[in-house]
């Protein structure tokens, strides 16, 4: 299981590779939140999201002989892109398995950085029996993209650096709202703030309707989204909470967090127009929660992530004309247009 020395040791392999994002502020964001608002920007690291620190993370773990082989992974983009650059870094094969309505940008990405991309239909295929086939035939190895312990552990070293900035800016106490798909981000997060800056708690954000680690830990075990659709936030839709994430959630995590769809656009809108950042929906719900969910946050600062910035031309449009602009009374999202 993932712990602090696993996610240290992440950290060293990681040195000189992943990127170190800064903990970014504005006074407009502050306003509308009515407390302090810290932004924790992944869509700067490689790949444009957080991805790329688990990938390399389990990728560089591996035992060399095995790695030569090669690796495998399922994923709707992020994911596949960071095993897709660190796979290059290491000049071993990579095969992404993903669905044929992934954004375009994400599939053409991934092929840019040298994977093999295997398409397959959600509703016709089966993507686990796909995997199966290829990974038997060419010896491949799996890198899950959220319930693997390595790939936690290498998400965790985005919380060490909220840790060590968080208390260069006296911030002792404080939420740290983190977008939340199968939980490998939100995990490793608390267990890095669980070792080094025990007055911070995670509190994992979902878009309304795919709310299935919020409902899991209100009622303690895992619950599983009704939906298989993936929606707008398609970066963070998983079927449920991982069988290795969700315990460390439970144990570690503040209640979660859900927003709308709109909410997550209005958000993308106010980090391009206040801190010159372009976020993915999924990639904003965090930052929708703090800024929309203001009555669910104690304490007087709040810090949340920007897991990704992978988002087509036509959705990053739409978040800007309906709500570029706007600021949105406190506590709330201003109207469509």
């Amino acid at each position: 299981m993932t712990d602090i020395t696993m996610i240290r040791s992440a950290a060293a392999r990681l040195a000189g590779h992943a990127r170190r994002t800064p903990l970014l502020s504005s006074p407009f964001l502050d306003d509308i939140a009515g407390r302090r608002v810290f932004i924790k920007p992944e869509c700067l690291q490689h790949t444009g999201s957080f991805k790329y620190r688990g990938a390399r993370s389990a990728i560089s773990a591996l035992d060399a002989n095995v790695r030569a082989h090669g690796v495998i992974a399922f994923s709707s983009g992020n994911h596949a892109q960071g095993v897709a650059l660190a796979a290059s870094e290491f000049g071993v094969p990579a095969v992404i398995i993903m669905p044929r309505d992934a954004p375009r940008m994400k599939i053409d990405n991934t092929r840019a950085l040298g994977a093999e991309v295997v398409l397959y239909d959600r509703a016709g295929e089966d993507r686990d029996a796909i995997g199966a086939t290829i990974s038997a035939e060419r010896g491949l190895t799996l890198i899950k993209p959220y319930d693997e312990p390595q790939v936690i552990a290498g998400q965790g070293t985005t919380g060490l650096e909220i840790a060590e900035d968080a208390a260069a800016l006296g911030i002792e106490t404080a939420d740290v709202l983190v977008c939340c798909g199968g939980g490998g981000l939100t995990s490793g997060i608390a267990l890095a703030l669980e070792a080094d800056a025990p007055g911070l708690r995670a509190r994992p954000c979902e878009p309304e309707g795919f709310d299935d680690a919020t409902r899991s830990l209100a009622s303690g075990r895992i619950m599983r989204n009704a939906q298989t659709a993936t929606g707008l936030c398609d970066a963070i839709v998983t079927p449920q909470p991982g069988e290795i994430t969700f315990p460390i959630m439970a144990r570690l995590c503040g209640p979660g967090l859900v927003v709308a769809e709109d909410e997550a656009l209005h958000a993308m809108a106010l980090a391009f127009s206040r801190l010159k950042l372009v976020a993915e929906p999924g990639g904003a719900v965090a930052l929708a929660a703090a800024l929309f969910r203001a009555d669910e946050i104690a304490g007087d600062a709040v810090i949340c992530t920007i897991s990704g910035g992978n988002v087509d031309a036509d959705i990053f449009a739409t978040a800007l004309s309906r709500f570029g602009g706007r600021t949105g009374a406190r506590g709330e999202a201003a109207a469509p247009a």
